[in-house]
């Protein structure tokens, strides 16, 4: 399986086991994985724990039973694989800050944690890509190496320049925080050229003295859009087939026309790799661009 069939597998299969005893174990089975092989897997695509996912989506089918009939709070729970009343109750007071005996009492509309969902417009290649979702992004310093790039030939010539970048100015850069971080940022000059300005960079404390051929940019605090890629590969490995996909996924939702937000007339977009979310296996790339509500 590649990594959109593995998860779409196992968001199907939480929703018909629901109830029942599902855990990263019995789950990991269904798809020859590890459990914390599959468990980081779910936490990169979807950003939270898969523990979490699913007692969620359990206490929000037990509301069914809970105000369409009369069963008893232990039953219910019993049904939905709680091993006790009280472990289930618990559970139920977090999710919803009530008791289920208040819920049923008062009559409440609860929301939800709906169902996860796949698409397959988010399949890439063997990596998926998901978003956007939307973040508000601190203003940040970022130093590195300013390429002039047509756009013919971006989606090649911008991977080969940030490992060049990586292996070759990095530790030039003095006041950098720390070794993590990859920041990717794009400069556009007007909507009409047929070039962008690339910097290739990671993020500094301040933006201080370049050393001899570096630039220093900023990126002032915006309200963005996020979308993010996950490859079963090294992030070495992102290449143009990935850069493609990605662009035509952000492209679909700028001419998606119930879009709640726009992108801004600035021209700037940044992408963000992290050493630290490859697990030997999966990488993560993050993409962000300035919106504003549409109007």
């Amino acid at each position: 399986m590649d990594t959109y069939n593995y998860l779409q597998h196992i968001l199907l299969t939480i929703e018909a086991n629901i109830k029942t005893k599902l855990t990263a174990a019995n789950l990991a089975k269904t798809v020859a994985l590890s459990p914390v092989h599959l468990q980081r897997l779910f936490r990169l695509a979807f950003e939270q724990p898969m523990a979490g996912y699913i007692r969620s989506r359990k206490l929000a089918a037990s509301l069914e039973g809970l105000l369409k009939s009369p069963m008893r709070i232990i039953d219910i729970a019993n049904e939905y694989g709680f091993e006790h009343e009280q472990s289930y109750i618990r559970a139920f007071k977090r999710e919803y800050n009530m008791t289920p005996h208040e819920v049923r009492a008062q009559g409440r509309i609860t929301q939800i944690v709906p169902p996860l969902h796949l698409a397959p417009g988010n399949k890439v290649g063997e990596g998926l890509f998901l978003g956007p979702d939307f973040v508000m992004v601190p203003t940040f310093h970022m130093v590195g190496r300013l390429h002039k790039i047509p756009f013919a030939v971006s989606d090649k010539r911008a991977p080969k320049v940030a490992k060049d970048f990586w292996d070759r100015d990095r530790q030039r850069i003095t006041n950098r925080l720390g070794d993590d971080v990859y920041i990717g940022l794009t400069r556009c000059p007007t909507p009409i050229t047929d070039f962008s300005y690339y910097l290739p960079s990671v993020p500094v404390n301040k933006p201080g003295t370049c050393p001899e051929g570096l630039t220093a940019d900023t990126f002032p605090a915006a309200l963005c859009a996020r979308f993010h890629y996950i490859g079963r590969h090294h992030y070495f490995d992102l290449n143009a087939d990935v850069a493609r996909a990605m662009y035509a996924a952000i492209d679909a939702y700028e001419t998606d026309a119930n879009a709640k937000y726009v992108f801004t007339e600035d021209l700037v977009y940044f992408e963000r790799i992290a050493k630290g979310d490859y697990d030997g296996t999966y990488c993560k790339m993050e993409w962000f661009a300035p919106v504003v509500e549409k109007r």
